[in-house]
C-alpha cells in the first residue's frame, strides 16, 4: 500500500535537491508534483488541491536552518500535513455501556463480517472482554455460515436467529443474551448490499435506533478508492457514524480513500485491516501511517506486533535453554510461529526503515517458513530435541519425509547450528554486563 505514492513524493523533493533556498518557484514546482502524485494516488481532488495548498503556505513561512536542506525540510511540512490529513492522532473506540454495543455497516464485499470477527479476536485477547458477535444478515445463509466459522476460529460466541428475517429483533434479542451471559461487548454484523439503496438504509438505521449503539463503524474496502469515499459520504448522513474501518490495506490499493475519506466526512478511521489472518487488524495511527507513505518505515508498530506474541515467561525458559546450550528444533519451531501470527511478512518488513522500500520488487512469500516446517515436522520427537544425532543416515530419511533435499536439510541444520551459537554468545555478553554494573 502507497508504494507508488511513496515513491512519487520521493521524486517530487528531488526537485528541491541542491537548491540552496526554498523560494516560490522551486516550491511551486516541488508541489504541483506533489499534487500530481496524490491525485494518482486517487486522492480527492479538493484534498489534495488544500493539501499543497497549506504545504505551500507552511514551506513559504519557514526559515531554513544552515543545517537543513530544503527537500529536508519540505519532507517534515508534508510528513506533518499527510498526519494531520488523516486525523492528526488515533482515536480510541468507545466501549461504555453495559453492554457495549458496536453496530457494522457498509457494503457487501467491503470485509464487514471478517473484520467483525478480527475486532471480536482482539477486544478478547487485548481488552480482556467477553464479546459476542451477533449475525444481522437476514438475506445471505453464507453471511451467518462465515460468521459461526469466524467465532468458533477464536471462541467467542455467535447469536444467529435462522427463524427470523427481522434484523431489529434478531439485534434486541442477542442484547438480552449477552447480558444473561454476561458477555460485556455485542459486535453485529448487518446486511450489505452491492451498492447503497433505500431498503438498506432504512434496516440499517431501525437497527441503530432500536439498540442505540455506544459505536457505529463504517466499513469500507480502500482498493476501491474514490467509490469508498463517496459511499462514506452516504453511509454517514443516514447514520452519523462514529468511525471509519480500512479493510484490505495489504492489498494493490493506491491508497487515495485512506488520506481523504477523514477530509470528506469528518469521521476518524479507527482501525485498519492488513492482512486474512483474524490476527490482521490494528488501530490506525495517523503519524506512522506519515511515515510508512514517505519510507520512513514504523519500529513502533513493529514492536507493538512483537509484544503481542512476547510472552515473559516463556523468554525465560528460552534464555535458560539458550544459555545452557539446550535450544532445541522444537524451540526453533515455536518461534517460527510467533514470527507467523505477527502477520503478513513483506508488510513487517516494510515497517523497518530503508527495507520496504529495498524489497519493493521482491517477493515474499508468507509460505517461505513452509519448506522449513517440513524438515522440522520430518524429524522425530527424539531428533528435535537433541539435533546432534542427526547424522547423515537420518537427513536423507528428513529429506524424503519432508519432499525437499538433502541440501537443504543440510542448509537448515548449519543455519540452526550458527543461530544457537549467536544466540548464547549474547545471552553470555548480557549476563557478563549484568555482572559488570553491580
Amino acid at each position: 500500500m502507497f508504494e507508488s505514492l511513496g515513491e512519487r513524493l520521493e521524486r517530487s523533493f528531488k526537485i528541491l535537491k541542491g537548491e540552496g533556498k526554498i523560494t516560490e518557484v522551486n516550491v511551486a514546482e516541488t508541489l504541483k508534483d506533489v499534487r500530481k502524485a496524490l491525485l494518482n494516488a486517487d486522492v480527492n481532488y479538493k484534498v489534495a488541491k488544500t493539501f499543497t495548498d497549506t504545504v505551500k503556505e507552511k514551506a513559504m513561512g519557514q526559515n531554513v536552518l544552515t543545517s537543513v536542506k530544503p527537500s529536508q525540510l519540505m519532507v517534515k511540512i508534508v510528513h506533518d500535513e499527510l498526519a494531520q490529513l488523516m486525523g492528526g492522532t488515533s482515536v480510541d473506540i468507545n466501549l461504555t455501556g453495559a453492554p457495549s454495543i458496536i453496530l457494522m455497516s457498509g457494503l457487501q464485499g467491503s470485509g464487514k463480517t471478517t473484520f467483525s470477527g478480527k475486532l471480536a479476536n482482539m477486544l478478547k485477547t487485548k481488552k480482556s472482554k467477553r464479546p459476542l458477535l451477533v449475525a444481522c444478515d437476514v438475506y445471505r445463509p453464507a453471511a451467518i455460515d462465515q460468521l459461526k466459522v469466524l467465532g468458533e476460529q477464536i471462541g467467542v460466541p455467535v447469536f444467529s436467529d435462522i427463524d427470523s428475517k427481522d434484523p431489529v429483533a434478531i439485534a434486541l434479542k442477542a442484547i438480552q443474551e449477552a447480558k444473561a451471559n454476561g458477555n460485556d461487548v455485542v459486535i453485529i454484523d448487518t446486511a450489505g448490499r452491492l451498492a447503497v439503496d433505500e431498503q438498506m438504509m432504512n434496516e440499517i438505521a431501525a437497527v441503530k435506533t432500536a439498540v442505540n449503539p455506544n459505536e457505529i463503524l463504517f466499513v469500507v474496502d480502500s482498493m476501491t478508492g474514490q467509490d469508498a469515499v463517496n459511499t462514506a459520504k452516504e453511509f454517514n448522513e443516514r447514520l452519523d457514524f462514529d468511525g471509519v474501518v480500512l479493510t484490505k490495506l495489504d492489498g494493490d490499493t493506491r491508497g487515495g480513500a485512506a488520506l481523504s475519506i477523514r477530509t470528506v466526512v469528518n469521521k476518524p478511521i479507527k482501525f485498519i485491516g492488513t492482512g486474512e489472518k483474524m490476527e490482521a487488524i490494528d488501530v490506525f495511527h495517523p503519524e506512522r501511517m506519515a511515515d510508512r507513505i514517505l519510507g520512513m518505515g514504523d519500529i513502533v508498530s513493529l514492536v507493538e506486533r512483537a509484544q503481542a506474541q512476547y510472552d515473559e515467561e516463556e523468554a525465560r525458559r528460552l534464555q535458560k535453554k539458550i544459555s545452557k546450550n539446550q535450544f532445541d528444533f522444537n524451540d526453533f519451531l515455536a518461534q517460527i510461529q510467533q514470527v507467523k501470527k505477527m502477520g503478513n511478512l513483506k508488510d513487517l518488513a516494510s515497517m523497518i526503515p530503508g527495507v520496504g522500500k529495498a524489497l519493493k520488487n521482491v517477493e515474499i512469500d508468507d509460505n517461505a517458513f513452509k519448506g522449513i516446517e517440513a524438515i522440522i515436522y520430518s524429524m522425530t520427537p527424539r531428533e528435535r530435541s537433541n539435533p546432534s544425532i542427526l547424522d547423515s543416515s537420518r537427513r536423507m530419511r528428513i529429506a524424503k519425509g519432508s519432499g525437499t533435499n538433502l541440501q537443504d536439510v543440510n542448509r537448515l541444520i548449519k543455519q540452526f547450528d550458527e543461530t544457537r551459537k549467536l544466540m548464547r554468545t549474547i545471552t553470555q555478553n548480557q549476563g557478563k554486563f549484568k555482572l559488570g554494573r553491580r
